[in-house]
C-alpha cells in the first residue's frame, strides 16, 4: 500500500520533516516515491513552517494512497491557512 506519510530529517534537538509518498513496508525515513512538501516545527522568523504541493496529494489520493492522521492534519491546516 502506498502512504503519505513524514519522513524525519534535520539534526538532534531541530527536527525538519518531509512529506513523502512511500511504500508502506520502507521504513521511516528509507526510500520514496516522491516528495511533496516539509513540515518545519521550530521554524522562527522568516522561515516557511508548512509548504504541501495540493496537486501532487490529490494525484496521488486518487491513485489509493492514504495519508497518515499527521499529514491529514497538516494538509487540512495548510488549505485553512491558503
Amino acid at each position: 500500500m502506498v502512504v503519505i506519510r513524514l519522513a524525519r530529517g534535520g539534526a538532534k534537538k531541530r527536527p525538519f520533516f518531509n512529506i513523502v509518498v512511500a511504500d508502506s513496508r520502507i521504513r521511516r525515513d528509507g526510500r520514496f516515491i516522491e516528495r511533496v512538501g516539509f513540515y518545519n516545527p521550530v521554524a522562527a522568523g522568516a522561515e516557511q513552517p508548512l509548504r504541501v504541493a495540493f496537486d501532487r496529494i490529490a494525484y496521488w489520493t486518487s491513485q489509493g494512497a492514504q495519508l497518515s492522521p499527521t499529514v491529514d492534519r497538516l494538509v487540512a491546516q495548510a488549505k485553512a491557512a491558503a
